[in-house]
């Protein structure tokens, strides 16, 4: 009896000290929060850009996670509407415990979330949200992609080389896109190019059509489009009535499947298409290959510009985790750094006092048949 009590003993003691290592796995945890449109009108970019950074994170698993610390990484879905983003950031605050927070999809989810009591409470920096119009929030928010106005003037440069003078606007006119298109306006003016017309597009659509065909009739060499996908998805099918071979541009964060849907896939051709991230399907880089191989291994999506970059903003997330110390944020240290941090063939500059990662900025075509090249 007293050697089954001993071996009891035993076992309840490793069962003790298994549980407690579970627990204490559980509690020596990173957790990682985002809210993020997953179903909504941009829940295409929203799934990419999370199976994007999942994957990263799942592949840092295998191999220790962060300094000995497994990432739990939670993405709740906002469905694109400021009041859920809100709510689903407060509940991976106080609920989940997250101990840094992504950013989701668009200006008014990320300004709503940046003013909500419980994002200020935390006192933590927003990290990478998805934002396409001009807007800054000084250091409580850190994005990772360029600038909107680094992609315009790169769109801008782009053609000033193919020596291109007459320029048209379509315009999807709210307080979001407002700046945008008074920037566009300005840089015309300032590159002594010659305005061909504006489209609006909020108007009915027989009005856009009028006036896509007024537009077609000065014959500009191309046509900026300021709007969301699904606005520019309207233009483009009314004008390419009058304009099949005019080249149009658009920004990164346009959603082509959904503009393939609402212009046809025809209307793509002749469409530019500004980028913030080298070619997915390139194989020049080690974070190129090191995405797509572990998409393969972790993932059923195709690989796209937006799971490339969830991947490279997860790889920049833990290496500011790297960097952090009690009581200091090491989204701040890398915003702050001076030298340069190499993620395998994407280098890092931060501009001090842009809260801004990265500067790289390319031109993506669409092909005659279909298919983006780089």
């Amino acid at each position: 009896m007293r050697v089954l009590s001993s071996k009891l003993a035993i076992i309840l003691v490793f069962i003790s000290n298994l549980l407690s290592s579970v627990v204490y796995a559980q509690d020596n945890q990173i957790i990682i929060g985002q809210a993020i449109d997953l179903s909504g009108p941009n829940g295409s970019i929203g799934r990419d850009y999370v199976a994007g950074i999942t994957t990263y994170f799942d592949s840092l698993n295998t191999s220790g996670g962060i300094n000995g610390r497994k990432v739990k990484y939670l993405a709740r879905d906002d469905q694109g509407i400021p009041a859920q983003s809100v709510k689903a950031v407060a509940e991976l605050l106080e609920k989940d415990k997250a101990e840094y927070m992504l950013g989701g999809i668009g200006a008014p989810v990320t300004d709503a979330v940046v003013s909500s009591p419980k994002f200020v409470q935390s006192g933590q920096t927003l990290f990478a949200p998805l934002i396409g119009s001009v807007k800054s929030y000084g250091n409580r928010v850190l994005f990772w992609r360029p600038s909107p106005e680094q992609e315009m003037q790169y769109i801008f440069s782009y053609f000033d080389k193919l020596g291109i003078k007459s320029v048209g606007i379509a315009v999807q006119e709210n307080s979001v896109n407002q700046d945008m298109f008074q920037y566009v306006s300005n840089e015309v003016k300032k590159r002594k190019m010659q305005m061909s017309g504006i489209v609006h597009i909020n108007s009915s659509p027989a009005d856009i059509e009028r006036e896509s065909a007024a537009l077609s009739k000065a014959n500009p060499n191309i046509v900026i489009v300021v709007a969301d996908t699904l606005s520019t998805g309207l233009f483009l099918k009314e004008f390419r009535k009058y304009a099949p071979r005019t080249f149009v541009a658009g920004m990164s964060l346009t959603n082509l499947d959904t503009l393939a849907e609402v212009a046809g896939a025809k209307s793509l051709e002749w469409t530019v298409f500004s980028q913030v991230i080298p070619n997915p399907q390139g194989k020049k880089s080690i974070v190129q290959i090191e995405h797509s191989n572990m998409m393969k291994k972790f993932r059923d999506e195709d690989l796209s510009s937006l799971t490339f970059e969830g991947f490279v903003v997860a790889k920049t997330l833990a290496k500011a985790i790297q960097l952090s110390k009690s009581g200091k944020d090491g989204l701040q240290a890398i915003a702050n750094q001076k030298s340069t941090m190499d993620l395998g063939g994407i280098l890092l500059t931060p501009h001090e006092g842009s809260y801004r990662m990265s500067s790289y900025v390319d031109i993506a075509l669409f092909r005659k048949g279909g298919g983006l090249m780089f």
